[in-house]
């Protein structure tokens, strides 16, 4: 266990910018309280929300508090609880949500749950940021068995959760994506289709009696979902900003949203071997930027993660 004099190494920015804000910096290791776990992190992920807050571009409807250090999911073991926290002990393997920032060696966090032994470390950080999102984009959509859902950009992280979770409950699935990520989609149970001009001309084809549902993951897609769905009822885009002048929902999620039962569900699916979770790249932490910018760029299948 550390003691209050000890720092760690984390990585933070000070300003909004590019990722070369980030930078690696020695700071005290956070205490917890309350109901909180302190995590001796051993893998945390990397996601699209991180480096939209660093650019700035969200700074209108969420405000960062400077130094701000990245990373909302993590995985790790147990080495200090809070006066509060209870069902969770020291030397526990956990995941879950970091109340402080994942970028780093050590974190807080208040929503944590075992970490099944038959689950690996980076496998763990995969499931609480994209498992979620996509647990809720479905629930918004209310999705019967039988229904087709078109999924757009369905090769990233939370369409690979989506994906399964439509087919286990019996929905029809046509997926976008770059053709490279279209045997990934079939394995998966999903129809693949390519992404872009001509999308709801290339999805009538695929489901001559049209699509109950839209769960857009991408962007430029909104369009098409309309035009598929004669309007914008049950659609739902956890990612297209165009979504407000549209008239479409956008869910972005909350702490609210963040939940055990969630982390516990979903991995035990995938023990049991009934869920792919999304193939990892992984970083050391010292690299952080690096990972930013591969994830910015965009077009890679699956999730970024950091090892401290």
């Amino acid at each position: 266990m550390t003691n209050s004099n000890q720092t760690m190494k984390a990585v933070s920015y000070s300003s909004y910018g590019g990722p070369e804000v980030l930078e690696v910096h020695d700071v005290p290791v956070p205490e917890p309280t309350g109901n909180q776990v302190r995590l001796h992190i051993r893998a945390a992920g990397v996601n699209p929300i991180d480096w939209k807050l660093r650019s700035g571009s969200m700074a209108e409807v969420m405000s960062v508090q400077f130094p701000k250090i990245p990373g909302s999911e993590v995985a790790g073991v147990v080495d200090a609880v809070g006066p509060d926290a209870t069902g969770v002990l020291v030397g526990d393997d956990v995941f879950g949500w970091s109340d402080t920032g994942g970028y780093a060696e050590y974190a807080l966090a208040s929503i944590v749950v075992p970490k099944p032994k038959g689950l690996s470390w980076t496998a763990a950080a995969t499931i609480p940021v994209a498992g979620e999102a996509a647990d809720r984009g479905l629930r918004l959509l209310r999705l019967k068995s039988g229904e087709t859902l078109l999924l757009n950009g369905a090769s990233g992280a939370v369409g690979t959760i989506a994906a399964q979770l439509a087919v286990d409950a019996g929905v029809t699935v046509i997926g976008t994506a770059s053709e490279k990520h279209h045997d990934a989609l079939r394995e998966l149970g999903a129809t693949p289709t390519t992404y872009g001009e001509g999308l709801a001309d290339r999805v009538r084809e695929l489901a001559p009696n049209g699509v109950d549902a839209v769960l857009d993951l991408g962007f430029g897609g909104l369009d098409a979902a309309m035009d598929l769905r004669g309007g914008t009822d049950r659609i739902v885009t956890l990612s297209d900003g165009a979504a407000f002048g549209l008239g479409i929902t956008f869910s972005s999620g909350n702490a609210g949203d963040r939940s055990a039962e969630t982390l516990r569900r979903l991995s035990a699916l995938a023990v049991a071997g009934k869920l792919t979770l999304p193939p990892v790249r992984t970083f050391p932490l010292t690299d952080a930027a690096d990972a930013q910018r591969i994830g910015e760029k965009g077009g890679s299948r699956g999730k970024l993660l950091l090892h401290p």
